[in-house]
């Protein structure tokens, strides 16, 4: 039985979504395609990614938009490409039978002369990126003074990623009698203030609420050291074998960082974030969606719109600020009636945010401890036996006979030896390797006794080193006090994180001091992760300041001042 029949859509929209498949309307299209059919009032909805919003906001003014005009009546704006794009196709797709309504997708990193040649089909309907939405207003190509309704999709990331002016300028090309609609995963202030500037009196429907965590999804955290967490997330990846995941960070740089070191280690993994070209964000994509890659590394924002049904993991490298962007990432698992994993890699001093995540969302994330070598080589064994009874299709065809006598070896021998041949560099890398440390640490800080020891020790060593440490400070603090007393130190506002080396802190240098007729003599350098100190002869000291600002590193401007003496 479809029960879309009793939302009183068009027999047209109706025969087209039972060909998709709509059967029963979602909890959002339930309560927001009555309201737009019914009512004149701005509306704020708020739902969960995968909850069906794109029909719950186009089906019901698909039923009401004049398809004799050759008017622009719709403007859905949102805020990715991706996003555009897969709205675009919901639309035409509900539009099947509807031949008089066309739909034209507007967004960058596309050829603009293309879409304005489509914009004179005169469609009726526009979704569209604000950016591609502005130049196109510039060019006279849009025309929005008769538009009826207009949905901000995602609107708290459209504002998120810079688009507030861009926004205030399309509005402003609208009438204001229009019907505004704003859909959002997430709500927070940053919704409230679109609300008050972009929205009048609006009517409010949220479903269920952040707290209504999908209950198919098992929450799991593990906490490592900093510097041991792309060791634990690859100990992760290989105690979860067959999966198909998205891994989630908070930097551009990070998700390159953490993409570089899963390919380096063989990971059919690859980056999404904001510094690529559309070109490599669309390649990136198509080959995700078809699992030619395995593991997606991405940024909150790269990911919107990206829409896959199937993933059985997700995994936050880093945790997000805000907790309802928690609920969101780890509700792209667990989709289509399926179980999903979201794991969590939390430093120490992290806890605490999960606590306020979890007392926010009321989810229960239960700790559990990196895998052992031991425990990987089991999920692995699992692993093969999974991917094995999977239903293949036959590839290729070969002579039975080419099977050689195997008669001499029992079931078991020969799986034993199979299974060898298939994990023998998985189980050389993980043989007789430590555990993480932090492991250790979590095990002795579970035994009060050791605690306790471990202080007791603490004092002991104190009070034993603390003569003798003056001592070695003092000598050192002299050595040191000789060997700078003819250098300048400064601090440099790059680091590890910017990639910096030392052969490009050396190279930097030298080119900032090359006028002079003598090279400088450079003392130490100590490249931390957001900064750097460096040492030079102190009669460049002027040199450094007056030339470094005006160069560039891979594109980032340069800073530095004299160190003080802390």
């Amino acid at each position: 039985m479809n029960l879309f029949t009793e939302s009183n859509l068009s027999p047209d929209l109706l025969k087209a979504i039972g060909e998709l498949g709509y059967e029963q309307p979602t909890e959002i299209q339930k309560q927001t395609i009555p309201f737009i059919l019914s009512d004149a009032r701005d509306l704020i909805a708020l739902a969960a990614t995968g909850t069906g919003k794109t029909a719950a906001f186009s089906l019901p003014i698909l039923d009401m938009i004049d398809d004799s005009s050759r008017k622009i009546q719709l403007l859905v704006l949102c805020p990715t490409r991706e996003l555009c794009l897969q709205i675009t196709k919901d639309i035409k797709n509900y539009t099947k039978y509807l031949p008089h309504l066309k739909t034209t997708a507007v967004y960058g990193g596309s050829s603009i002369s293309e879409q304005i040649r489509s914009l004179r089909e005169k469609p009726q309907i526009i979704v569209g990126t604000p950016g591609r939405v502005i130049d196109l207003i510039g060019r006279k190509a849009l025309d929005f003074s008769e538009i009826h309704w207009m949905v901000l999709d995602e609107a708290d990331e459209m504002l998120s990623m810079g688009f507030k002016d861009d926004l205030e300028t399309i509005l402003s090309e609208t009438p204001a009698e229009k019907q505004t609609f704003l859909f959002s995963a997430t709500m927070n202030k940053e919704v409230e203030r679109i609300s008050k500037n972009y929205l009048t009196n609006p009517h409010k429907i949220s479903v269920g609420s952040i707290n209504a965590v999908k209950k198919n999804i098992a929450h799991e955290f593990y906490v490592v050291g900093y510097r041991q967490k792309k060791e634990a997330l690859k100990r992760l990846l290989d105690a979860n074998p067959n999966q198909y995941s998205i891994i989630f960070c908070r930097t551009r740089m990070e998700t390159q960082e953490v993409a570089d070191f899963l390919m380096q280690n063989s990971y059919a993994a690859d980056a999404l974030h904001g510094d690529l070209s559309q070109a490599q964000r669309d390649t990136v994509m198509k080959k995700f969606r078809l699992k030619n890659i395995e593991i997606l590394v991405a940024t909150d924002v790269a990911a919107r719109g990206l829409d896959v049904d199937s993933l059985t993991h997700v995994i936050h490298f880093s945790l997000p600020d805000d907790p309802e962007v928690f609920v969101h990432r780890s509700g792209r698992t667990g989709r289509a009636g399926k179980d999903g994993i979201s794991m969590a890699l939390l430093k120490p001093e992290e806890t605490r945010k999960l606590k306020q995540i979890k007392a926010q969302t009321k989810i229960e994330i239960t700790e559990k401890k990196i895998p052992t070598g031991e425990e990987i080589i089991k999920a692995q064994v699992g692993g093969v036996f999974e991917k094995l009874f999977t239903e293949h299709d036959d590839i290729f065809e070969f002579d039975n006979n080419l099977i050689p006598d195997l008669s001499a070896f029992s079931k078991e021998e020969l799986v034993h030896q199979l299974l060898q041949f298939q994990l023998k560099d998985l189980a050389t890398f993980y043989k007789d390797r430590n555990d993480l440390q932090e492991m250790r640490l979590s095990k002795d800080s579970d035994n009060p006794s050791s605690r306790r020891e471990r202080g007791r020790d603490r004092d002991r060593g104190r009070d034993r080193d603390r003569d003798g440490g003056r001592d070695r400070d003092r000598r050192s603090g002299d050595r040191k006090r000789k060997s700078n007393e003819n250098m300048t130190r400064f601090f440099f506002n790059l680091g590890k994180r910017d990639s910096l080396k030392k052969v490009d802190m050396l190279d930097i240098i030298n080119k900032a001091t090359a006028k002079s007729k003598k090279r400088a003599d450079i003392g130490d350098i100590e490249i931390l992760d957001k900064f750097t100190f460096f040492e030079i002869d102190k009669n460049y000291k002027q040199e450094i300041l007056n030339n470094l600002p005006s160069m560039k590193f891979k594109g980032k401007d340069m800073r530095a001042e004299v160190a003080n003496k802390d």
